[in-house]
């Protein structure tokens, strides 16, 4: 075991037999338990990252790794969420944060038996998200940002390694994508679970990232990499302040050189 969770090195991926790439000459390594951030213009191979890190693609060329082993195929030990909830509308909140329960080893095939302690680990969740007394309402009677509550306890019921997000909160208003920020940013600190972050909110990687990444236009290569000076966990009082809005600056003017190279 190494203090190094995520490795990509020399990732390069190519669709099809064109042999363009969708990414190229990828490399960087997390620590366990570091929360990064991946931001770039559309189209710049920022999902492509993320399939990469799941094992949902290999790479063509070069090698990945999480929590010290190759990855060969789909993992377990990670959790996604994205930006539409995707909440199954015949089932009930609580149902829907159990489903990973029911699919993924080992705890299938000790669903049934535990089912009660499966409750309550998920009635915790939803408490912790603020969706204490909403357990049994269906999708269609909650909010957005409710729903968005809902799918993030979902991805982590199995208490992953790795939390994966794509666009979370780009289909919610201001308010309600800062105050699920604060509750991102509480659940991670409480359980120390490794989270890549898709986004291009420049605040909201700046808010919550301990290193944002930024790529550049297809094929996908890592242009810049900063560490957040600001320390965490950050309150949002810290968004008005000049030091944030001099990160969010410079990330947006890598963004800028990005669209016009």
């Amino acid at each position: 075991m190494t203090d190094t969770f995520v490795d990509f090195k020399n990732v390069f991926l190519a669709y099809g037999d064109s042999g363009d790439f969708a990414v190229e000459d990828i490399t960087l390594s997390t620590r366990q338990g570091e929360f990064i951030a991946i931001v770039g213009p559309s189209g710049c191979g920022k999902s492509t990252f993320m399939k990469l890190a799941t094992g949902l693609k290999a790479p063509t060329r070069g090698s990945v790794s999480i929590d010290g082993a190759p990855v060969t195929g789909p993992l377990k030990i990670v959790g996604m969420a994205f930006q539409a909830p995707t909440l199954l509308p015949w089932r009930t909140t609580l149902d829907n944060v159990l489903l990973p329960l029911e699919i993924v080893e080992p705890h299938r095939s000790r669903f049934r038996s535990h089912r009660a302690e499966y409750e309550a680990q998920a009635l915790k969740l939803l408490k912790a998200v603020g969706l204490d007394g909403y357990a049994h309402q269906f999708p269609w009677q909650l909010s957005g940002g409710m729903q968005q509550r809902a799918s993030i306890c979902r991805a982590l019921i199995h208490e992953p390694k790795m939390l994966l997000l794509d666009e979370p909160f780009g289909a919610l208003d201001a308010f309600t994508r800062e105050e699920l920020w604060c509750i991102l940013r509480d659940l991670q600190a409480a359980q120390r679970f490794n989270v890549i972050l898709v986004t291009h909110d420049l605040r909201e990687a700046a808010f919550l990232a301990d290193t944002i990444y930024v790529m550049s236009r297809r094929p996908g290569r890592i242009v810049a990499c900063k560490t957040n000076p600001l320390p965490g966990p950050r309150e949002l009082e810290v968004t008005y302040t000049e030091p944030f809005t001099a990160l969010v600056h410079e990330l947006r003017e890598h963004i800028g050189r990005v669209r016009t190279s």
